[in-house]
């Protein structure tokens, strides 16, 4: 059973979801870009997400590019009741692959629109602004020009609920005089904790935060602490990671992504794990060692 005091689910924006989504990033080809290997492998992974509950998919258009809205149109649409898609623009890829910012409102525009039409939808749920000053991860620089040209357009009826990935805690509070901001994405996970401050500050205003790379990203997590936790409890090092997060802040929503149906079945089942207060303390302690 789950901890009596941990919610299942969290708003985004005008919606309520389970606090574990679904990430769809690792549907494209290798490095998130072009095709899966086996794309109905891919639609068959969304098809069980949703029919175990999942009703916030993460996704962009940049991944692939392209790649990853096509799929889940052929695996969702038309879209059940409540599912909530959420997108990012604020990049490009490059011809080889590469991650490039496009910040100008031409830019903002036609990825609007690009998600759009490649997720069959006449509006998005949720977009979030990917600030892309640095490829290292977070870095200052105004956000105002591209948010304007996005909050246009949600003016416009094309987007519901604007987020923002990839930021300070500057251009959070520079973000929030433009318009509400309803999540915030940034990297974070057992190991990866500098948002601790920012996590806190957000669940006090009610608003999600929504960690990418929760195990690790392209090298996943590894720990022995981790690890002999996940024994004792019977469960995978992964698992205890992703219940780790739950237990974090209520305002945390997971998007966990794979490509396989048993990988996804083991995600979702962390929100089942309890931890133990000596569990908590081996697991906060991994910050101080990383």
């Amino acid at each position: 059973m789950t901890d009596s005091h941990i919610a299942d689910s969290y708003r985004l924006g005008a919606h309520s979801v389970r606090r574990l989504g679904y990430g769809a990033m690792q549907l494209a080809g290798p490095g998130v870009f072009g095709p899966p290997k086996d794309r109905k492998a891919a639609v068959a992974v969304l098809r069980e997400a949703v029919a175990q509950g999942v009703n916030h998919v993460d996704t962009s258009d940049i991944y692939g590019p392209h790649v990853t809205n096509e799929i889940i149109r052929e695996a969702l649409h038309p879209y059940r009741e409540g599912l909530v898609i959420a997108t990012k623009v604020g990049a490009v890829r490059g011809p080889s692959g590469s991650w490039e910012p496009a910040f100008s409102a031409a830019d903002i525009e036609r990825a609007v629109h690009d998600n759009l039409r490649n997720l069959g939808l006449d509006v998005l749920d949720v977009v979030n602004l990917r600030a892309m000053f640095s490829a290292a991860g977070p870095a200052e620089g105004s956000i105002e020009a591209p948010l304007t040209a996005l909050v246009e357009l949600q003016r416009r009826g094309l987007v519901r609920h604007i987020g923002l990935s990839n930021v300070t805690a500057a251009q959070i509070a520079e973000g929030r005089k433009l318009t509400e901001i309803v999540c915030v994405q940034n990297q974070y996970n057992l190991a990866h904790r500098g948002d601790d401050a920012i996590i806190d500050q957000l669940a006090a205003l009610r608003i999600a935060y929504v960690p990418f790379f929760p195990l690790g990203g392209f090298s996943p997590l590894q720990s022995s602490a981790l690890d002999t936790v996940a024994a004792r409890l019977g469960a995978t090092p992964m698992q205890v990671a992703l219940a780790w997060l739950l237990r974090r802040s209520p305002n945390v929503l997971l998007i966990p992504g794979t490509s396989s149906i048993a990988h996804l079945r083991e995600n979702l089942a962390s929100a089942s794990i309890v931890l133990s207060t000596e569990d908590l303390a081996t697991l906060n302690g991994l910050a101080e060692r990383a």
